[in-house]
């Protein structure tokens, strides 16, 4: 996941501030299973598995790697895979990994999982017994625990090979934190090599441990560049200034609105979780707006995070109206809204499917349907992958607030509480077996 560093941009997200009674009923949650299913061959296997899981994502933890750089994790993915059996293809746009497992029916559907891999550049400073050996790299963006748990989707599914319909693949890219990973993958032919009819990924946030969070099309509000190209004219001063006032109208969130406190995306009534969520349908511009003077014409730009299409389809045709004005409309020469990075949007109806199916297993103290669009001008290359196929996009609960872990991708303090993996592997592998098996 990469954090914008444009302006004014909201930095981080900060602890999301569930209902204390929701974190006590994921945790509640989290003991009865272990009295519950203790015959389901996925939590066996997952329970098998774990400590050495914690292990690998704790030596990954230690020796990070940097975009591109990510020569000794991806030797140590695909020899993982190989011993599984499965099938493995390396260095894919860089030192990106796949593994294809093959169920013994393998006619059925193809899923793909994908896990990023690279670490961020930042110096770690906490005190952890496996904090890393590496000047100017750590995984404080959780790529660590995002890679061992698609290793213990890969171990619980291959230990259930027999039982398998169709064909699973575990797509391990480079580069996400610089968004050049997942495209450099396609480039590369990937999906000349696979062709799954659906994808999945997730990334670690500060919910709480034990819970996911989910929602159809945006997770993440789209970061756009607006440019406005006009004729210079006699009054250039107050063409600027009109133009400029259109900008800012663009925006349609009130300067006193408890949107503006990050704090509050946390909010178990307005947040992104919230029954109330006042983090959806927004429009908000992110820093300076600039005036760039080029001969006989002006181009005036700004950044704007927008929460949905609508939003985003309405920036034109609004600047449009207002340029139609006659006393502009002789200069105003277009008016662009541009890509800054690629836009997760979620799957409607795979969402849909995907979510029902957990709720009913899980329920909803440990599924969590989003309301609302996280603001702070995040990104996912994962986004690329959805263009091509069917994707969704999962938000994985990493923190434990009582113990003061506090899962804030990008942060210094970033820490997880290491039962979200278990939490990723038992649910995702169950998700995907139930996914091979559906009959549409």
């Amino acid at each position: 996941m990469r954090q914008l560093k444009i302006l004014l941009v909201l930095t981080a997200i900060l602890p999301y501030r569930i209902a204390a009674a929701q974190v006590s009923e994921a945790n509640d949650f989290k003991k009865k299973q272990h009295n519950t299913s203790t015959y389901d061959p996925i939590q066996v296997k997952t329970k098998e598995i774990i400590e050495p899981l914690i292990a690998i994502r704790r030596d990954f933890h230690m020796y990070p790697e940097l975009s591109g750089q990510e020569k000794r994790t991806s030797a140590k993915i695909a020899k993982y895979l190989s011993d599984l059996g499965l099938e493995v293809h390396t260095n894919i746009g860089g030192y990106g990994v796949l593994g294809i497992l093959n169920g013994a029916n393998n006619n059925g559907r193809r899923i793909a999982w994908r896990a990023d891999i690279d670490a961020i550049p930042i110096t770690e400073s906490n005190s952890l017994s496996f904090k890393s050996k590496v000047d100017g790299a750590a995984h404080l963006c959780g790529h660590d625990v995002h890679t061992s748990i698609a290793l213990g989707i890969a171990t619980v599914l291959a230990d259930q090979k027999e039982n398998l319909t169709g064909t699973v693949y575990f797509i391990f890219q480079p580069s996400e934190e610089n968004l050049k990973g997942a495209q450099a993958m396609i480039d590369d032919g990937l999906l000349d090599l696979v062709k799954p009819g659906e994808i999945y990924a997730l990334h670690v946030t500060p919910f709480p441990a034990g819970t996911i969070a989910v929602k159809s099309e945006e997770m993440f509000a789209s970061l756009k560049k607006l440019e406005i190209a006009i004729k210079t004219t006699g009054d250039n001063q107050k063409l600027i200034e009109y133009t400029k006032n259109q900008i800012k109208n663009l925006q349609n969130i009130d300067p006193g609105s408890k949107f503006w406190n990050p704090m509050n995306m946390g909010d178990p009534e307005i947040g992104i979780a919230g029954p109330k969520s006042i983090y959806k349908n927004y429009t908000i511009l992110n820093g300076d707006i600039d005036v760039i003077e080029q001969g006989d014409r002006i181009l005036i730009t700004a950044f704007l995070s927008l929460s949905d299409r609508d939003q985003q389809n309405s920036v034109i045709p609004y600047l449009e109206r207002q340029f139609a004005n006659p006393s502009y409309a002789q200069e105003f020469i277009s008016a662009e809204l541009l890509a800054v990075t690629p836009t997760l949007l979620n799957d409607e109806t795979l969402t849909k499917q995907v979510t029902e199916g957990l709720l009913t297993k899980y329920g909803p103290e440990r599924i969590i349907p989003l309301t609302g669009i996280v603001s702070d001008g995040r990104s996912d290359d994962f986004a690329l992958f959805q263009e091509k196929i069917p994707g969704v996009y999962f938000f994985l609960g990493g923190s434990n607030y009582e113990h003061g872990i506090i899962s804030e991708p990008h942060s210094p303090g970033f820490a997880v509480d290491e039962t979200c993996l278990e939490t990723g592997v038992q649910v995702f592998s169950t998700m995907i077996m139930d996914r091979l098996k559906r009959i549409d």
